[in-house]
């Protein structure tokens, strides 16, 4: 029966040099904690061997207020303890402008990166994306903005969050040589397809861009499926995890990264065991059958 190779614990960020874990922790729920929790977590996702923390200005954001708030919070995070930002791969995103709703103008990003650094108390991230596609800002325009960051020494790296793979393609066309295009960040998991199938991870293999898999759990449908398709999914999921001693959490991870453009599975998780539990993702090892079991479970029919 043929095996997938083992996905390593770390990997390259696209084309830009930086070296990241496979695996990524993000910040959606981080804001509204101590000082101390909030440390605790992230020391949590550093000594699991996660290294890219991913985070962006809306975090903590609730329809009212709230708008960069898990930022700051990181930066109290720092201030108390400074030697944590040289153990990670920092990334934020900005371009989410409430009520508005998207802004991607050099003008507006310029800004919102200025603030984010001014939030987390730092001088620089290593990545930075643009979180939500604006439809009316020109790909161009977009580039432009990154490549005066990067000269600048604001980022290290740049990349897009749920862009179409035409919009992404667009964009790939006016990026600097010296600054290419290092990520993209779709919604993928057992319950969502869609990056698999529309052509954002073919796209990924043929630019050598770093796919970030958000919701990679299917906004926790995996670990409690309240219908038969979940439920059709998460048994296809725990007889793998059940032969190699892991949650079925650890087994969707563990899906996800199998496909050959390597994604990096974003833990979503607040919960220290949680986050500390994603590192068994490493010890699954995917048959063919057994990942393709896991697709047509979730397809609902049989593959043509």
């Amino acid at each position: 029966m043929s095996t997938l190779p083992p996905v390593p614990a770390t990997r390259l960020l696209g084309k830009s040099g930086i070296v990241v874990s496979s695996m990524a922790w993000g910040m959606w729920r981080f804001a509204g904690r101590s000082v101390a929790e909030a440390r605790t977590l992230v020391e949590a996702a550093l000594d699991s061997g996660i290294t890219l923390l991913d985070t962006a200005d809306i975090y903590g954001f609730d329809g009212k207020g709230g708008f960069g708030n898990a930022e700051a919070l990181l930066g109290q995070v720092f201030a108390e303890a400074p030697a944590l930002r040289d153990r990670m791969v920092l990334a934020t995103k900005g371009g989410i402008m409430p009520p508005l709703p998207y802004d991607s103008s050099p003008a507006y990003l310029d800004t919102a990166l200025d603030a984010s650094l001014k939030r987390m108390g730092v001088h620089r991230v290593d990545l930075y994306q643009i979180h939500r596609p604006d439809i009316l800002t020109h790909p161009h325009e977009i580039a432009k903005f990154a490549e005066k960051a990067y000269a600048l020494g604001k980022i290290g790296a740049f990349g897009v969050s749920n862009m179409t793979v035409a919009q992404t393609a667009a964009l790939l066309a006016f990026m600097p040589r010296d600054l290419p295009l290092s990520t993209i960040q779709p919604e993928l998991s057992p319950l969502c397809l869609d990056a698999i199938t529309d052509g954002t991870l073919d796209l990924a293999l043929q630019h050598n861009l770093a796919p970030m898999a958000w919701s990679p759990l299917g906004g926790g449908r995996i670990a409690s499926p309240t219908d038969a398709r979940a439920t059709a999914v998460a048994a296809a999921l725990d007889a793998v995890a059940q032969t190699h001693g892991v949650s079925r959490t650890a087994a969707t991870y563990s899906w996800i990264m199998a496909h050959p453009a390597r994604p990096i599975p974003i833990v979503g998780s607040q919960q220290v065991d949680r986050i500390r539990e994603a590192a068994d993702a490493y010890k699954v090892t995917w048959t063919r059958e057994d990942w393709y079991k896991v697709l047509v479970a979730s397809r609902g029919e049989k593959l043509p």
